[in-house]
């Protein structure tokens, strides 16, 4: 896969190759790096860790997700305030100038060279390695159902959220979703969002649409409050909790294999 600028890091990385189960999941967030190339963008070292360069617990979470599945796991490396994954590389927040309130300085006035570099450097090979991975559970029987592990803020611009989780879903194929949806709203402690705090009319379903929608596989986006997932131990408690609530889902013949 490739790497950044320097050579030094892949821009994305496939764990669990080898999984067995009828699952690829994927983390469009997992990580804040900027390549060497980036510096910091003009921002503060706080700024970096803030959840508007990548997904605090989404990581954490996805692994041990993986683990329970025993499916393979799809991430970016490279944080999103160098480009967004999980938007279609000509949208207007692919590349943000201002994270939340925050201004991104090297991010202004990029050249559409600077964007297509970005575009091969980051986004390329995350997709890339997500198409590969797809292809290899085809190739070998296996029609996978694909789960996006995404976390989101407390609170927006001043406003509580106040979902547990949020399920996100298409409309032209929601079974698998509305599936997920309903067991973990059979928890009465949850506060369960349907297409909360974020839906696709946010542009937030890209992956899923290119790798799943349009091939006709099952797909589900998940969003953990990030407060819930702070720690590896809640992290991995999520994650094994989400593994049984998708087990449970998939006893419909959803998935072929499950």
């Amino acid at each position: 896969m490739a790497g950044d600028a320097a050579g030094m890091e892949p821009a994305a990385v496939v764990e669990r190759t080898e999984g067995s189960g009828a699952w690829v999941v994927l983390c469009d967030h997992a990580d804040n790096r900027l390549p060497s190339r980036f510096g910091t963008l003009g921002l503060a070292p706080a700024d970096l860790t803030a959840h508007f360069a990548w997904d605090p617990g989404a990581l954490p979470v996805a692994r041990a997700l993986s683990a329970a599945l025993d499916a393979p796991l799809v991430r970016s490396t490279v944080s999103r305030l160098v480009i967004d994954c999980n938007r279609e590389p000509s949208a207007p927040d692919s590349i943000v100038e201002v994270g939340e309130a925050t201004p991104i300085p090297g991010n202004r006035e990029l050249t559409p060279a600077e964007r297509a570099r970005r575009v091969a450097e980051a986004y390329a090979p995350y997709h890339a390695a997500v198409e590969e991975t797809i292809a290899a559970r085809l190739a070998g029987g296996v029609e996978p159902a694909l789960v996006a592990i995404h976390t989101f803020t407390p609170a927006m611009h001043g406003r509580p959220r106040p979902w547990h989780v949020g399920v996100i879903f298409d409309d032209r194929d929601a079974t698998l979703a509305r599936a997920v949806a309903a067991r973990l709203a059979a928890d009465p402690d949850l506060h369960v969002g349907l297409n909360e705090p974020y839906s696709p009319a946010d542009r937030v379903y890209h992956t899923l649409e290119r790798h799943g929608l349009r091939r006709g596989l099952p797909t589900v986006m998940i969003e953990l409050r990030n407060d819930l997932v702070g720690d590896e131990a809640a992290a991995r408690a999520w994650g094994d909790r989400l593994a049984g609530v998708l087990r449970e889902a998939a006893l419909a013949p959803i998935i072929r294999g499950a």
